[in-house]
């Protein structure tokens, strides 16, 4: 069965490499996308007809470019069902674990890999990277143009000094050293979360402190939901997201490193205005 298995990936890959010689190296590409992080960049960057597939998730509420993924073909992440595909094109940020890039790579068929940034220039370069590797360098730098305006429209506001808490439905929140806190920092706000990186909502201390704003997301989908022993559920958390002004961030805004997460920028400097 094994044999039989690799024999089939091999022909594949042969007929895939094979086609692509025939198309030659100017032609359209045939592309297929393995997540819904990299959806967004080839739905963003690439010409619809030369689209093969994209991620079982490019529909999803936690997509951004949900709405122009709507009619194109999907493909689940594996190594079999990408090749059966034959595209002279992969894109992907984390689909298809860790080796499918590797395989692909060795079979003849370049792999994008989308990065994960920790930072807003991070995320511009990204954008400049992916689309230029795209084919579409001219388009790329109007939206990292675009993204340098808006952050310097936020930047010519008088900040809030607003202390804001990002909340998940898990009782997760982020401090210094993620991107979430980053975000926050362009929206002329302050992190209530004294503790770098991930962690659980600081429930002692807002028994006896609360911020000016809390930041809640993913909230208005089942992503991040994990169980009734979140730290979200607590009576302390709830009463937070009960008595303080709340800014909701769709998950789409935040749940990849985009140019999209300007939006969550903007929302949340409103919000801090709203609040004073």
């Amino acid at each position: 069965m094994i044999r039989a298995i690799l024999a089939v990936l091999a022909s594949l890959a042969l007929a895939a490499c094979s086609q692509a010689v025939e198309r030659g190296a100017g032609a359209p590409r045939r592309i297929v996308s393995l997540d819904y992080c990299a959806d967004q960049y080839v739905l963003k960057f690439a010409d619809r007809k030369d689209i093969l597939a994209l991620s079982p998730d490019a529909e999803k509420r936690f997509s951004y470019m949900r709405a122009a993924a709507v009619g194109i073909p999907t493909v689940r992440p594996r190594t079999a069902d990408v090749l059966a595909l034959r595209p002279d094109l992969v894109v992907r940020s984390y689909g298809g674990g860790s080796d499918i890039a590797g395989f692909l790579d060795r079979t003849g068929i370049p792999v994008v890999q989308i990065g994960f940034p920790q930072s807003i220039a991070e995320v511009r370069a990204e954008v400049l990277r992916v689309g230029t590797e795209l084919g579409k360098p001219a388009e790329a730098l109007t939206v990292a143009e675009d993204m340098d305006r808006r952050l310097a429209a936020l930047a010519a506001r008088k900040g809030s000094h607003r202390d804001v808490l990002y909340v998940t439905p898990a009782g997760v929140t982020a401090g210094a050293g993620t991107l979430v806190h980053e975000l926050f920092l362009a929206a002329g706000l302050e992190n209530f979360q004294d503790r770098p990186g991930w962690n659980p909502l600081p429930l002692e201390r807002l028994a006896y402190d609360r911020p000016d704003l809390i930041a809640a997301a993913f909230f208005e989908s089942q992503t991040n939901h994990v169980d009734s022993w979140s730290a979200a559920r607590h009576p302390v958390a709830r009463a937070q997201l009960r008595q303080l002004p709340v800014v909701p961030l769709e998950g789409s805004w935040t749940s990849c490193g985009g140019w999209f997460l300007l939006d969550a920028v903007e929302a949340m400097a409103r919000a801090g205005e709203v609040s004073r």
